[in-house]
């Protein structure tokens, strides 16, 4: 058989050539390109080995005892489980034929566990207040296996920051203290700790979301987010941003399950610092006080005050020989600004307030009868029993808790700027969302007039009205918003 050769015009065999060429080129900087990817991962995974290795000489693990006394004995707990319908139904009733016995009380040593680092070459560590709280032993062991007794300095219950010191020998492996308000969202960041006792467990995420509050684990928080995961026997611990720098102390998870979910909370390191320098030297934390009972500024809030937009923080009530109240600060003032700082929300002036120098002046922007102003204030010193006094309308005499609502007295600027004519009633401050009270319609700023069809003038009257009624989960209002008043019946869930 014959072959015939075909013959392919001129331009043809260039193009072909040309593509060839182009192919080659492709595929070489296809490869160069995945060489320099390459390059760029490997260099951003050393990035990570270099901090950790220099990092987890100083993270610890702390191991505590403690003697709680409570249990009963072990022959008690046997007639607790014979005594059970499953067995009885077998067995016969056990228990009603034998004399009752009086539980032996017995001491239990309880154990538990946590992570901490050293940020001092004399030995000084922060660790979380919950992981050494109540603790009669407090066990350091060190990255090479080295165990030392430690003495606590001083905790801080209200941001669960705790000081240790251990009499270890000198040039000890610390680590760095960065900057958390420098640190962004989307950062990387590593955890370091002993999850369930695992030691020296290095997790990697980045931080997911700053300035968290209302969390409610601490009484002052400020949380970094982070999706790097943190478990149980973390709470202590550093996260540490690229640069090796401790940017906060890993403290709580959010969890359904009790293990990690993808959403861990650390305490900043700045806030640490300022709480780690005054247990250090006097091992207790002073905080400042303004002595007011304040909310945020919610849409409705704004417009029933005449405020142009929401935000800053709203006074419900002033204490009585406060600082807030000798400086004139009055219930119904709106607070936007603490000295230089544009307030956004409760958290952040409770915070403020808390971090200044007692016997400090500051300044207070404030907005009432919808002019800006400005007061002197000079912070005075949180009292000891801080927490436990009470407001004129505090929670004892809220009785409508359970309803969904916070209430206040109808004082005469909170008339005058709710528009309210007569200086009687009881205002609603809050309502809790998905509460009987949101599903009813209330909103803050409308006032009760009557309860169960008795007229009342205060938190008092209510009060009394409520003690009076044979029904505690069951309640007719009248409410009154601006002009217009109608009727609301509430059911407690």
């Amino acid at each position: 058989m014959k072959v015939q050769a075909v013959k392919l015009p001129l331009y043809s065999i260039f193009t072909f050539m040309l593509l060839s060429l182009a192919i080659a080129g492709w595929v070489n900087i296809a490869q160069a390109k995945s060489s320099v990817d390459n390059s760029i991962l490997d260099k951003s995974s050393k990035a990570f080995v270099n901090v950790v290795k220099k990092a987890k000489p100083a993270v610890v693990h702390i191991r505590v005892e403690k003697t709680t006394s409570g249990g009963q004995h072990r022959g008690q707990e046997y007639d607790e489980i014979f005594k059970h319908p499953f067995f009885e139904q077998f067995f016969g009733p056990y228990y009603r034929h034998q004399q009752p016995q009086q539980p032996q009380q017995r001491e239990r040593k309880q154990r538990g566990q946590g992570s901490g680092f050293i940020i001092s070459k004399d030995g000084y560590i922060l660790t979380n207040n919950h992981v050494i709280e109540d603790a009669d032993v407090i066990k350091v062991s060190l990255s090479d296996d080295r165990e030392f007794d430690a003495r606590l300095i001083g905790a801080d219950p209200q941001s669960d920051v705790a000081l240790l010191k251990i009499d270890a020998p000198k040039n000890l492996p610390v680590v760095v203290l960065g900057d958390s308000d420098a640190l962004e969202v989307g950062e990387w960041v590593i955890a370091i700790g002993n999850p369930f006792g695992l030691s020296q467990t290095v997790t990697v995420g980045v931080v997911s979301a700053k300035g968290r509050s209302s969390v409610g684990i601490n009484q002052y928080e400020n949380f970094i987010q982070t999706d790097a995961a943190i478990n149980p026997g973390n709470s202590g611990g550093p996260l540490i941003n690229v640069r090796g720098e401790v940017v906060g102390i890993n403290t709580a998870l959010f969890s359904k399950t009790g293990g990690y979910m993808g959403i861990g909370f650390a305490i900043p390191v700045n806030m640490a610092k300022s709480i780690e320098d005054q247990l250090q030297k006097q091992g207790k934390v002073t905080r400042g006080w303004l002595g007011v009972a304040i909310q945020d500024v919610t849409k409705e809030l704004a417009e029933s005050f005449g405020l142009k937009q929401t935000g800053g923080i709203l006074i419900n009530e002033v204490q009585e020989d406060s600082p807030a109240s000798k400086a004139g600060l009055k219930q119904g003032d709106v607070i936007v600004r603490l000295n230089d700082t544009v307030l956004e929300d409760v958290s952040e002036l409770r915070n403020k307030i808390a971090l200044i120098i007692p016997n400090t002046k500051a300044t207070l922007h404030i907005i009432r009868n919808g002019k800006e102003q400005q007061i002197k204030v000079i912070i005075g010193e949180q009292p000891s029993d801080f927490g436990k006094r009470g407001f004129s309308s505090n929670k004892d005499k809220n009785s409508l808790e359970d309803f969904g609502l916070s209430l206040q007295d109808l004082t005469k600027e909170l008339a005058e700027r709710l528009g309210y004519a007569e200086n009687s009633g009881v205002v609603i401050s809050d309502v809790k969302a998905g509460s009987p009270a949101a599903e009813g319609g209330l909103k803050p700023g409308y006032l009760i007039e009557e309860v169960n069809r008795n007229k009342v003038d205060n938190l008092q009257e209510l009060l009394d009205v409520l003690k009076r009624s044979s029904q505690s989960k069951r309640i007719l209002l009248r409410v009154r918003a601006a002009d217009h008043s109608r009727y609301v019946v509430l059911t407690a869930k």
